[in-house]
């Protein structure tokens, strides 16, 4: 299979799908903090862990980015290892 070669393996496509969504988010720092996080994370993601961050990419950007910065709470059902992943990379 080329690169040009569509992927067939479903959790390939989830993973180019959750790619694509996490880069173009509406909110422009949202797209470049996400984006980048899950260029550098989801290739490593095992299922459990794409279902927690595809639950993240549900929430609204400003909501995501005050968690983030530390404005508000992160709320029970949002933290996660792959928030703390993503709070991590924000720091790095």
């Amino acid at each position: 299979m080329s690169d040009l070669d569509p992927p067939t393996d479903p959790h390939e496509i989830r993973r180019k799908r959750l790619l694509y969504l996490s880069q173009h988010r509406g909110m422009k720092e949202a797209d470049i903090l996400i984006g980048r996080f899950a260029a550098a994370h989801l290739p490593a993601m095992d299922l459990a862990q794409l279902e927690r961050f595809e639950r993240l990419l549900d929430e609204e950007d400003a909501d995501l980015m005050d968690w983030l910065m530390g404005k508000y709470p992160v709320p029970d059902d949002i933290q996660s290892d792959v928030f703390t992943l993503l709070q991590q990379f924000k720091l790095a």
